[in-house]
């Protein structure tokens, strides 16, 4: 059979691509801002409920309705204080000075690294929800290298990240090997494989080899100086680090021939296996770079902050990551800006509950707000066009009038 003709595409005019880039990018922009800003105007409605002085004006607007009108004026103004000392306490703990500013990106580098992991499993079709279990054995090889052998510095430091990066890409392709061969659905497997990592790291934490001398805690020694990342102005290098990895995965999925099929894969994998792809070996290696990249982010933590193993290093980034590859469109320049808000949001939090005395569990509802409204556009698009459409109708009434 011969070969279909190639079909001739006319070249478009010199700058019309990226014009019709950017118009592509505007609604996804939209929706995402439009989310934002619902969800931190939902987080000023729970502020201003919560607080002390508005729970006591409305406690007398209702007993005594005869001085509504006073009431009610101290409701609106107490609540307006009220989110503005928030927010203002949020955006001074995130970026109000130098050492905020460091807390909010140290707080990002792991998010962006370990949401990458996320982002390049979702493009090929995959549920990555196995970056805490990947993290903690990362952690665990990491911090023994780093703890245990004196090497000469620079080569302790490239040893401690390398064994972290082996151990946690070994831990993400047992899943792609289990999904490959088995066809094993990779969300069971990796909650799975969580709590077989975590039980891994608490049962080598008992042993004498891993504790912290003169302690029976479940807590290993510091790693050593020679191992930690070095720092430039105040920052340590893994937040570059972590920017480089972005590029990394922006060229891995859309100059190369793996990001290629895994994009295919990730968008019909029947057709990509008619195409002649291995599916297997996309399932594989991409759940093993996604493990790659899970072991980067822990080094951030470990390597970056001079922090000790327990079951407990890795917080609440792996599940978090999941958050900031959905926020970010499961694309590695959103991912990266949806890390820094995140991280933003983290070391604000800070800042709200120390200054403004505003509960930490408020800042996680309103990341969990922003992901819920970001998660459904069509509710984002609907609330737009029922504004067009009363604009529409307020304009007709007024031609007519």
């Amino acid at each position: 059979m011969s070969p279909a003709p190639e079909t001739i595409v006319p070249e478009p005019e010199e700058g019309q691509p990226k014009v019709r880039d950017l118009r592509s990018w505007l609604p996804t922009i939209r929706d995402t801002v439009v989310a934002i800003l619902l969800a931190l105007l939902v987080g000023a409605f729970l502020i201003a409920i919560s607080d002390d002085d508005v729970i006591e004006a409305l406690d007398n607007l209702f007993t005594y309705p005869g001085s509504f009108g006073v009431y009610a004026g101290d409701v609106l103004r107490y609540s307006a204080e009220a989110v503005l000392e928030a927010y203002a306490a949020l955006v001074d703990g995130a970026v109000g000075s130098g050492s905020s500013l460091r807390r909010t990106l140290e707080r990002s580098a792991p998010l962006i690294c370990a949401g990458l992991g996320v982002t390049i499993a979702f493009r090929a079709g995959l549920f990555n929800i196995g970056a805490t279990g990947q993290m903690l054995v990362g952690a665990l090889a990491a911090g023994y290298v780093g703890f245990t052998y004196d090497l000469p510095p620079g080569v302790h430091l490239l040893a401690a990240i390398g064994a972290g990066l082996v151990a946690s890409m070994l831990w993400g392709g047992i899943v792609g090997v289990l999904k490959a061969q088995t066809g094993a659905h990779e969300v069971i497997t990796t909650i799975m494989l969580n709590q077989v990592a975590r039980f891994t790291v608490l049962y080598f934490l008992a042993k004498e080899s891993f504790q912290r001398p003169g302690s029976d805690n479940l807590l290993s020694p510091a790693v050593a100086d020679n191992a930690t990342y070095p720092s430039v102005f105040g920052l340590h290098i893994g937040i570059p680090l972590a920017l480089l990895a972005a590029v990394g995965v922006w060229w891995l999925l859309e100059r190369s021939r793996l990001g290629f099929e895994m994009r295919a894969v990730g968008a019909n994998p029947d057709a990509s296996r008619t195409a002649g792809m291995s599916i297997a070996k996309v399932y594989i290696a991409t759940m093993t770079i996604a493990g790659l990249l899970s072991g980067l982010a822990i080094t951030m933590t470990l390597l970056g902050l001079q922090q000790s193993v327990t079951d407990q290093v890795v917080g609440s980034v792996g599940f978090d990551a999941i958050t900031v590859a959905l926020l970010g469109r499961a694309t590695p320049l959103g991912t990266v800006l949806a890390g820094l808000l995140f991280g933003a949001l983290s070391a604000g939090g800070l800042g709200m509950q120390t200054s403004a005395g505003v509960p930490p569990e408020l800042i996680q509802v309103v990341q969990a707000l922003i992901v819920l409204f970001v998660a459904a556009p069509a509710l984002i698009r609907g609330l737009g066009r029922i504004r067009r459409r009363q604009k529409t109708a307020t304009e007709a009434k007024g031609a007519t009038a």
